[in-house]
């Protein structure tokens, strides 16, 4: 079972001007295909190769294969960034995801202004991400390729902030970066629809079962509601 590569959810060049045209072609078009392509080769004919994408991570962390790990958890983590922007500014979050904020971290500035310095002390490349650990909202940053599937904490957002997502656009400037990302492209429709299925798989059956069920939706015109990452 190959591990294909899902379409945007969005034109590329509907995240300008806060991420340009170029950008995309070699984010997605490049390096995310990269990871994909690259995945694809290393399990062909081995025991990952029937595995879906979230339990390919799971069981190369296990065996310390961290080839596959890393290619696996790259194409995951880009998966999940691009749902975790849209094109159309929202504001702040509602409903139940800002009821989370609220009662984590006062109001969405702080939330901001956390974020943001997590975001900012990361060393090198990563990912930042807003995760619910134990029905509680935590930012929490990974190295490199990691990521929190296979863990206790289930992601709702992520930033990525790894040079190539931002250098073509801000150069080294990080914190423009952040701020854009903070400020006019979150999708909070994704977060919050991501809270709902963890709330509801915390009431089945427990935390660790939750990760593997996130669902990434897909919001082009005439596609199907819902599609799994891979």
């Amino acid at each position: 079972m190959a591990i294909r590569l899902p379409d945007l959810p969005y034109a590329l060049d509907a995240l300008e001007p806060h991420i340009s045209t170029d950008t995309m072609e070699l984010h997605y078009g490049k390096h995310h295909r990269g990871y994909v392509d690259k995945l694809n080769k290393l399990i062909e004919g081995t025991r990952f190769d029937d595995l879906p994408l979230e339990q390919i991570i799971v069981s190369a962390r296990e065996q310390a294969n961290i080839e596959i790990l890393n290619n696996a958890a790259q194409a995951w983590n880009h998966a999940f960034f691009w749902q975790s922007l849209s094109p159309t500014s929202q504001s702040a979050p509602v409903g139940r995801i800002r009821e989370l904020i609220e009662d984590e971290f006062g109001d969405i500035d702080k939330f901001k202004k956390e974020f943001r310095t997590v975001a900012l002390s990361q060393f090198g490349s990563g990912w930042t991400w807003l995760v619910l650990d134990a029905g509680k909202l935590r930012i929490m940053s990974t190295t490199n390729a990691d990521s929190p599937i296979g863990t206790n904490m289930v992601p709702l957002l992520t930033l990525d902030v790894w040079e190539h997502a931002y250098y073509l656009d801000y150069q080294n400037e990080r914190a423009r970066y952040v701020d854009a990302f903070l400020n006019e492209l979150i999708d909070w429709r994704f977060a919050l629809d991501n809270v709902q299925v963890c709330e509801k798989g915390l009431s089945d059956s427990g935390v660790e079962a939750v990760a593997a069920k996130i669902l990434v939706k897909d919001r082009r015109p005439g596609s199907p509601s819902v599609v799994k990452v891979a």
